[in-house]
């Protein structure tokens, strides 16, 4: 994957579902600085109907892996996490730069198997936390990591996928449905504490109703947060906040555009960490640590 010259890098695009419509494939194909070389699916119909669409090439089956692989400098993965993580490693292995959705797996073994196929093949990598890339939220987190003094924090995210009368596309979601709130929101808010309040040294977790899950959270800058999580709650009940408290007063997470807005941003820091050698914040062995943090407060709700 390169960032100069006159020819753009390749992004292959593996998954067909919802997310990937909606955000990865119209962000790819609208971005200036990338081709999308190619669009994989489990189900070859909707591989050549998402490929149709903007002007790219279906691949399909086993031997479409290899090949979308050889025609990429880099892939963009929207499949269930335990569907990426050996994708990812197999892609990584094949000398391709990652562009991962969140969670990296939703085993601390599939994830740190991904991060070590990453650090053996030099390649760079990206974990798509949305407020990580979004551009309001990407320059209000770095401004609150500036401030000095943090006391505690809160963070706050509740959807309605599953509520009583919801009718969204990616409620069709049998990872999604499993794992719940925590793992399906819970990475994006951890990794707005993290960068700010540093990382997580105790973890404790605990069932609220349907999937909710509520943690508190100690973390090594001495700040505490408390997080409350799920995709069950009523309509009327469902939004994001996330606040922060401490010496300077009280700073609160402002709107964003939307998801394609964020992938853009995405494939941005991915050519950066390409063009300079520095890893992203949020790349692969943040994706690990993620999953850690996932795992225990799972282990502890239950």
């Amino acid at each position: 994957m390169t960032t100069a010259g006159t020819t753009p890098p390749r992004i292959g695009l593996f998954g067909t579902g919802p997310w990937a419509r909606n955000t990865q494939a119209p962000a790819l194909a609208g971005h200036p600085g990338v081709e999308l070389s190619g669009v994989w699916g489990r189900r070859a119909e909707a591989a050549k109907a998402l490929a149709a669409a903007h002007g790219s090439r279906a691949y399909a089956g086993e031997e479409g892996i290899d090949a979308l692989l050889a025609a990429s400098d880099a892939v963009a993965i929207a499949l269930p996490p335990d569907v990426q993580a050996p994708l990812a490693v197999r892609a990584a292995r094949a000398g391709c730069h990652l562009l991962m959705d969140k969670p990296v797996a939703t085993t601390v073994a599939g994830a740190r198997e991904v991060a070590e196929a990453v650090a053996v093949a030099d390649v760079a990598s990206v974990v798509f936390c949305t407020l990580r890339f979004a551009p309001e939220t990407a320059a209000w987190i770095a401004e609150q990591r500036a401030v000095d003094g943090w006391f505690t924090a809160r963070a706050q995210w509740l959807g309605s996928l599953y509520a009583p009368g919801s009718s969204s596309e990616y409620a069709d979601s049998p990872w999604r449905r499993d794992k719940g709130g925590l793992w399906d929101v819970g990475p994006h808010a951890l990794s707005v504490l993290i960068p700010v309040l540093g990382d997580i040294e105790h973890l404790t977790a605990a069932r609220g109703p349907a999937d909710t899950v509520h943690l508190i959270l100690r973390h090594t800058s001495g700040a505490s947060s408390t997080v409350t999580l799920g995709l069950s709650a009523p309509p009327g009940a469902a939004g994001v906040e996330i606040e922060f408290r401490g010496a300077q007063g009280t700073a609160t997470i402002p709107g964003w555009a939307g998801a394609e807005a964020a992938f853009r941003g995405a494939v941005d820091a991915l050519a950066e960490a390409v063009r300079t050698g520095v890893p992203h914040a949020c790349d692969a062995r943040f994706g690990l640590r993620l999953t850690e943090l996932l795992a225990q407060a799972e282990a502890q709700a239950a």
